[in-house]
């Protein structure tokens, strides 16, 4: 045997002079292997050494086996998915931390019991909040001050489904009992128009009016400002819709042609709050903000965009700053309702419109809209009850 071959530890023949034990060498020596005699099995692979520190295997090894093309791929797709569990988990509590949960339901006074399912009252408000003075003359929505609502919902969830109802602003109901927050005056019950339980009390007021006149339980509250509806259009990219007739409003600011067109945040603020070329004013206009808002959920709601908040970061970061709801409500609860609306919008619910006996009812407080009484009531009850409407 050659001297690279010998075993570690095998005594030395006793007719060799007894010496020290050379330092070890971290190099290994010089090969002098030659070609095995033929028939001579190789005792090692060529250029790799049988034993010592330096054995294949051995510790200290710095030739370790690289790591599949396959294992490395796993590698990096577990580590990506960690990145985005983290980015999913972020947008959640930096959105949920962003909520102005403002509105107190658990304080109202003479609320009716809850029903089954659960109901939202989803209000689109006039505040000028978070718009420059510029943004105010572009957008035509004038200087005033305050808050009153452009549009009233009630979106209903339960095991039959989803329905989305209007209420119309102008619906002469009977506004409960109030104390005024400004001058602390009381006010026994009394009719007005919708809008006006909101100018006068704000959205205590606005739910405990919503609830007295249908009877149905408001479980959660959710208003949006000019700001933040413009921001959320023009976060998606627009919302498509397509017009049987030009919308032109000098109010409001609209001028929109016939057609298919997409819409950006300015133009859709413009076509929802527009009403004078509406045959039936406010009912009309209630038509084209739900014909609206279907369109939006059905971008913005997409399931992928439900399931992973970091994809609606956008969306939800452009709406928040207005984005009013109560104490109660969380993302969770967000993300159900703009589910329910997306349902609603592609087929999977109801969009309707309160019962309307007279739309062009006169009053002390001028034009207001008449509800259907009988109709109205049979709604609202199969509502509380989780019933299909009929």
């Amino acid at each position: 045997m050659t001297d690279w071959t010998d075993r570690p530890g095998e005594p030395p023949p006793e007719w060799a002079p007894r010496q020290e034990p050379p330092a070890p060498s971290l190099a290994p020596p010089p090969s002098t292997r030659t070609a095995p005699l033929p028939g001579m099995p190789s005792p090692a692979a060529p250029g790799r050494y049988a034993s010592g520190v330096h054995a294949r295997g051995g510790r200290g090894s710095r030739n370790r086996r690289r790591p599949s093309r396959s294992r490395r791929f796993l590698r990096t797709a577990a580590v990506l998915s960690s990145v985005l569990l983290l980015a999913g988990a972020g947008t959640y509590v930096w959105a949920d931390t962003r909520l102005n949960q403002q509105v107190d339901l658990g304080t109202l006074s003479g609320r009716v019991p809850r029903g089954e399912g659960t109901n939202y009252l989803v209000v689109g408000s006039d505040s000028r909040e978070g718009l420059s003075q510029q943004d105010r003359k572009e957008l035509n929505t004038g200087s005033a001050e305050g808050r009153r609502t452009d549009s009233v919902i009630l979106l209903h969830t339960g095991a039959n489904g989803t329905t989305m109802l209007s209420l119309p602003r102008d619906s002469w109901v009977t506004l409960p009992p109030y104390l005024d927050p400004d001058t602390g005056r009381s006010y026994r019950a009394a009719p007005n128009k919708l809008n006006a339980a909101f100018s006068l009390g704000g959205p205590d007021l606005l739910v405990r009016t919503v609830e007295r006149n249908t009877g149905v339980h408001i479980d959660h509250y959710a208003e949006i400002g000019f700001a933040g509806f413009v921001g959320v259009v023009d976060a998606v990219g627009g919302v498509d819709m397509c017009l049987d007739k030009p919308v032109r409003d000098e109010d409001s600011g609209a001028d929109l042609p016939a057609g298919c067109q997409t819409l950006d945040g300015a133009e859709a603020l413009a076509f929802v709050r527009q009403r004078k070329q509406e045959a039936q004013g406010d009912l009309g206009r209630t038509r084209n903000q739900q014909k609206f808002l279907a369109a939006l959920a059905r971008k913005a709601a997409t399931p992928s965009t439900l399931a992973d908040p970091s994809k609606s970061f956008p969306t939800l970061r452009a709406g928040l700053d207005t984005l009013i709801v109560d104490e109660e409500t969380e993302l969770p609860d967000l993300m159900s309702l703009f589910e329910a609306m997306r349902k609603a919008a592609s087929g999977g619910g109801r969009q309707l419109n309160v019962p309307v006996a007279d739309p062009d009812l006169r009053t002390s407080k001028g034009s207001a809209v008449k509800w259907d009484d009988r109709r109205a009531r049979a709604l609202f009850t199969a509502l509380r009850e989780d019933r299909p409407p009929r």
